[in-house]
């Protein structure tokens, strides 16, 4: 659900911004909320990140394990 927001920008940004807006296509709308979403999006682990350690493998000795285990363990 799309829900309204005001901003408060220095006035030379607002032409430069409807300027490079209409150029990629794109409202000033949508650049803000595809910029916000970049940035937030870098802040947050991706799911690697996230559960990387968490869990704990018993061991085995085929060798199917020990390739997953060196490509994705190690």
């Amino acid at each position: 659900m799309k829900a309204k927001l005001n901003l408060t920008i220095e006035q030379e940004l607002i032409p430069i911004s409807k300027k490079y807006a209409r150029a990629q296509g794109i409202s000033v709308s949508q650049l803000v909320e595809k910029l916000l979403r970049q940035l937030t999006e870098k802040e947050s682990p991706n799911f690697s990140e996230k559960w990387q350690g968490k869990f704990q493998t018993e061991e085995r000795q085929d060798a199917r394990y020990t390739k997953l285990q060196d490509r994705f363990l190690k």
